[in-house]
C-alpha cells in the first residue's frame, strides 16, 4: 500500500470521554436554594422586574450563539464525499478484493510486474522482476482518535477536520491531478518506492516524482508511502532515508507511511519472522522517518492488527499514527466508522473508488484530521520536471525484431488510443520499423525515426514480405485502411483486461470509427465474432454492434 508518517503521543478516544458531575455542585444547589429563601420582598421584586427578564435574555442569545457553532461544527465533521468520486464498493469484509494491496487496486492484468531499471535505485524505471506490492491482498476500516498526542512533524498546523484522500501508485496508471483536484480529494498518499524481495534493490516507483509533481501543482496535499520487505531494522532504516530523501524536493504535509504486506508468502524476504520482529523493523523505520522531519504513520488490514494477530500493534499504536484498511460491504459515509477496535488516525474504506482523472480503481481513505497550510519542502533544490511512465500499466517482454503492418498501423507516442495519444505516422504495409517490446496488453513499443513509438500488436507481423489476405466479406468497406474483417461466429462474454474502446467500425483509421463506449475491467459485453487475421472482436453492447480489439478482452462470466 503506502508509508507513512507520526508522532508520540497519548491518544484520547472520543467515545468513550465522559465528564461526572462533582458531588460539590450539589451542595451548591442547596446554598442557592437557601439564599432565595431569604431574599425580602423588594429584592425580590428586583430579581422578577429587572433581573429575571436580563436573564432570560442572555440565555436565548447564548443559546442562539451554541446552535451556530454546533451546526458550524457538524458541518466541518460530516464533509461530503468528493464530487465525481464513485466511493460505492460492493465486496463484503472477508472477501479477498482483487489488487496489489491489501486488498486494494486493480485486477491482475492491470497491475504488472515493472521493467529492469537500468540505472539502479534513483531511477524512475520499471523493473520486470516482480514489484512485491504486486502481489499482496487485505481488507480493513477505522474509527475517530485524537492524534494530536502522537509522534508528528508539526510541520503545518493541524485541525480536527475529516479530509478525504486517496493512495497510488503505478497501478493508477497516467493520472490527470487537475481533474482530482476539481473531484474535492484533499490528499494524496503517493507510493514512492518498494524493495525486491530477491535482489534486495531498492525501486522507486515509476510515477511517484509526476505524481508528487501534479498532485502538488494542483493543490492537493501530499503524504507518502514505501512498500517494506526489509529484513532487520538496518534495512528498515536504510530505506527510511531512502524514502526522506526522495521526497525532500515536495511538500510533504501528510503522514509517511510504512506499508508491509504479503509476509506469510514463502516467496517474501520476510517468510518466517515473527510479529515480534516484524515490529521491530516498522518501529525501526517509523523512528527515522521522525527524525527526518515528517509525522510517521504504521498501514496494515485490520485483522493482521486485531489482538495482536501478525502486529504487535499495541507497541506500534502508542508512539505512532495507525492507517487501517476495513472494507465494510456498504462504503463510507453511509458506513461512519470502521469495525476496526483499535484507535487509528486513517481508514481506507475501499479499493475501488472512481475518481474523474483516474482510469483505473483507487483506493479512497479517510483521515480524522487535516491540515491548516502545507508544509514545506525540505530541501531547496526544485525537483526536475517529471513526466509520467506510459508503460506503467503494462509490462514490456524486450524483443529486437524487424516487423511491418499488414495493412496499415498508427504509431502512437503513448501505448493508448484515447485523446490522451498522438498519432505520431502511419505505418503502410512493406515499410518496416523496429520492435523493441511486446506487452501481453497488445501493444507493442518500436522505433520509428529514433523515437519510441507504439502500435497494436495483432496489427505487425515479423513476416516483411506480408500480404494482406483478400476477402469477400467486408464489415466496414470503404474504410481507407484496408482492413477486411470476416468473422468467425462466437457467443461468449468477454471483460476488459484494463479498458478498451468499442467502435462503431473495426478500424482505428477510419474516421467513421468512432469510440461509441468504453468497456472497462468488470464490465461484460457478448463477444459474437472474431477476426484472427487482423485481432478484431465484434459484440454487443448496450443493444449496441461495435467492435473491439481482441488482445484488450479477456474471457469471463459476469
Amino acid at each position: 500500500m503506502k508509508s507513512r508518517r507520526d508522532d508520540d503521543l497519548e491518544f484520547l478516544d472520543l467515545d468513550d470521554e465522559k465528564d461526572d458531575l462533582p458531588e460539590a455542585e450539589e451542595d451548591q444547589d442547596d446554598e442557592e436554594e437557601l439564599f432565595d429563601e431569604e431574599l425580602d420582598e423588594h429584592t425580590l421584586r428586583f430579581v422578577h422586574r429587572v433581573l429575571f427578564p436580563s436573564v432570560i435574555g442572555l440565555v436565548a442569545v447564548i443559546v442562539v450563539v451554541a446552535a451556530v457553532f454546533l451546526f458550524r461544527g457538524n458541518k466541518n465533521t460530516q464533509k461530503a464525499v468528493p464530487a465525481n468520486s464513485d466511493m460505492t464498493e460492493t465486496q463484503g469484509e472477508d472477501e479477498a478484493p482483487p489488487g496489489p494491496k491489501d486488498g486494494q487496486g486493480t485486477e491482475t492484468d492491470a497491475k504488472h510486474a515493472e521493467e529492469p531499471a537500468p540505472g539502479g535505485a534513483d531511477e524512475e524505471a520499471s523493473q520486470e522482476e516482480d514489484d512485491p506490492e504486486t502481489e499482496t491482498m487485505s481488507t480493513e476500516q477505522g474509527t475517530e482518535v485524537d492524534v494530536s498526542a502522537l509522534l508528528s512533524s508539526g510541520a503545518a498546523a493541524e485541525t480536527d477536520e475529516i479530509t478525504f484522500g486517496i493512495d497510488v501508485a503505478r497501478y493508477q496508471g497516467t493520472i490527470d491531478w487537475a481533474q482530482v483536484a476539481a473531484s474535492g480529494v484533499d490528499f494524496a498518499m503517493v507510493r514512492v518506492g518498494y524493495r525486491m524481495n530477491e535482489s534486495r534493490e531498492i525501486i522507486a516507483d515509476s510515477n511517484a516524482r509526476y505524481n508528487m509533481q501534479e498532485a502538488q501543482k494542483n493543490g492537493i496535499k501530499l503524504g507518502a508511502y514505501f512498500f517494506s520487505t526489509a529484513v532487520n531494522e538496518e534495512e528498515a532504516k536504510e530505506v527510511a532515508d531512502w524514502t526522506a530523501d526522495y521526497i525532500a524536493q515536495y511538500q510533504i504535509t501528510y503522514p509517511v507511511a510504512f506499508d508491509c504486506e504479503g509476509f506469510d508468502r514463502e516467496s517474501s524476504a520476510q517468510y518466517g519472522l515473527s510479529a515480534s520482529e516484524r515490529t521491530d523493523i516498522a518501529i525501526a523505520f517509523l523512528n527515522r522517518i521522525y527524525e527526518r522531519g515528517y509525522t510517521p504513520m504504521f498501514y496494515s488490514s485490520m485483522h493482521e492488527m486485531t489482538g495482536d494477530a501478525a502486529w504487535e500493534t499495541s507497541r506500534i499504536e502508542q508512539k505512532y499514527r495507525i492507517w487501517v484498511s476495513q472494507y465494510p460491504s456498504v462504503p463510507y459515509p453511509q458506513t461512519e466508522k470502521s469495525s476496526y477496535g483499535g484507535v487509528h488516525a486513517m481508514w481506507q474504506y475501499t479499493n475501488r473508488g472512481t475518481v474523474a482523472g483516474i482510469s483505473q480503481p483507487v483506493d479512497v481513505n479517510i483521515a480524522y484530521f487535516g491540515y491548516e497550510g502545507t508544509a514545506g519542502a525540505q530541501s531547496e533544490e526544485a525537483p526536475k520536471e517529471a513526466t509520467a511512465d506510459v508503460e506503467a500499466l503494462m509490462p514490456f517482454t524486450a524483443v529486437e525484431e524487424d516487423v511491418t503492418a499488414k495493412d496499415s498501423t498508427n504509431l502512437r507516442n503513448i501505448p493508448s488510443q484515447g485523446d490522451d495519444s498522438t498519432v505520431v505516422y502511419t505505418l503502410k504495409n512493406g515499410e518496416t520499423v523496429k520492435r523493441t517490446g511486446v506487452s501481453s496488453s497488445g501493444w507493442s513499443r518500436l522505433i520509428y525515426n529514433d523515437q519510441t513509438v507504439y502500435a497494436v500488436s495483432s496489427y505487425l507481423t515479423t513476416d516483411l514480405g506480408y500480404q494482406a489476405p483478400k476477402q469477400e466479406t467486408q464489415e466496414g468497406a470503404g474504410s481507407g485502411d484496408g482492413l477486411r474483417t470476416k468473422f468467425t461466429e462466437r457467443n461468449e462474454q468477454v471483460t476488459a483486461k484494463i479498458e478498451v474502446n468499442l467502435r462503431a467500425l473495426p478500424s482505428v483509421t477510419n474516421p467513421d470509427a468512432v469510440v461509441v463506449a468504453v468497456l472497462h475491467n468488470g464490465e461484460y459485453a457478448t463477444r459474437t465474432g472474431i477476426n484472427e487475421d487482423y485481432g478484431w472482436s465484434r459484440v454487443e453492447y448496450n443493444g449496441q454492434t461495435l467492435y473491439a480489439i481482441s488482445s484488450y478482452l479477456r474471457e469471463g462470466n459476469e
